[in-house]
């Protein structure tokens, strides 16, 4: 997907997320607990990482359940029912099984009958990916009205105990959009999408070859993780990506109202945002209590933003992913007019 480049023209420019929805796990993990299991201290993983608790899913939960919980969140708080949807696009790395595919089956579950569905695996780059196939099917097909967005992601079941480089990180969750045609000059102004494959041993999780569970060794299936080689493509790229979205649209750092990256660790998060030139204030951060929850960790953080009040009207919002593959990529908008703010009710990711 490298350079995929968002459509230039007006009627692209139009499309907007009209709702939020995101979906947890109950159990809540500390971060004092991981220690112990992985043989740290049990301050490191808070110091060093800046995770304080996670979300891990139980035996009985899938991906698909909390797409589920998401999705319906989202299409309550657009006020769009599922059978007006056009296409439901799941992005996900941690299917329940291959086959059949997340998004046929959550499109099942919740009653689009009407819409088309696929999955998208772009690892923790997805939402941001699937977001661009639902906008641009959205822009070429004027009778498509609506698309459904969400991210799911279940890493607890792929993390090795074993590991205190990778199983620290990660959470279970998901998050969900719906995204429709907004009034001009609103929604979505910009995004790109890059992708290295000469860098794919960064990240790696499952065996080479697929084996039958009996005969597969086994750690075959935990995820793998390059930790300081991705950090440093992180803090080499994300400055590029706040640049180039901010000269797309013709401002400045000042102007973008908040920044919702992709929380692969908060710490670095915060370390790149803030040599980039954004304040504090300007960073939504949820990793610190949900930790990485994968493709959903972007969608998760809007609906946070969205339902405590802090994104309105009008707001400029810079949303940067980073994925195995490796993949980055950066998309920029409006909140628009006609989408929901401050909802009363309590969002399923508060601390």
């Amino acid at each position: 997907m490298a350079g995929l480049s968002s459509p230039g023209s007006a009627r692209c420019t139009d499309v907007g997320i009209l709702g939020t929805g995101s979906s947890l796990p109950e159990r809540r993990v500390s971060s004092g607990e991981v220690a112990d299991v992985v043989g740290v201290e049990r301050s490191w993983i808070a110091e060093r990482i800046g995770v304080l608790e996670r979300r891990f899913s139980t035996q009985d939960e899938t991906s698909l359940d909390f797409a589920i919980n998401a999705a319906k969140a989202a299409l309550e708080a657009a006020g769009v029912s599922p059978r007006k949807l056009g296409a439901v696009v799941l992005a996900t790395s941690t299917a329940d099984r291959p086959v059949p595919g997340v998004g046929v089956q959550l499109q099942g579950a919740i009653g689009a009958h009407n819409a088309v569905a696929f999955d998208v695996n772009a690892a923790c780059a997805g939402f941001l990916a699937a977001c661009e196939i639902g906008r641009g099917m959205l822009a070429t097909n004027p009778r498509k009205d609506h698309v459904l967005v969400v991210a799911s992601d279940t890493y607890s079941r792929y993390m090795n105990p074993a590991d205190h480089r990778t199983y620290p990180l990660f959470g279970d969750g998901a998050g969900a959009v719906v995204l429709g045609r907004v009034k001009e000059g609103e929604g979505i102004f910009s995004a790109e999408l890059s992708t290295d494959g000469r860098l794919a041993h960064f990240v790696t999780g499952g065996p080479r070859i697929p084996r039958p569970p009996l005969v597969a060794s086994s750690d075959d299936h935990y995820l793998k993780m390059a930790g300081r080689e991705i950090a440093s493509l992180v803090r080499e790229k994300f400055p590029d990506l706040v640049t180039d979205a901010a000269k797309d649209r013709g401002i400045t750092l000042g102007e973008i109202d908040y920044v919702i990256s992709h929380q692969a660790n908060p710490r670095l998060v915060a370390e790149v945002a803030l040599a980039a030139g954004f304040e504090p204030e300007q960073l939504v951060i949820t990793g610190d209590y949900l930790g990485n929850t994968g493709a959903a960790s972007i969608p998760i953080g809007l609906d946070v933003a969205v339902r405590d009040g802090r994104i309105r009207h009008g707001d400029t919002i810079l949303m940067i992913t980073f994925g195995a593959g490796m993949s980055w990529g950066r998309m920029l908008m409006q909140w628009p007019s006609t989408a929901p703010v401050a909802r009363p009710d309590v969002a399923p990711c508060q601390p």
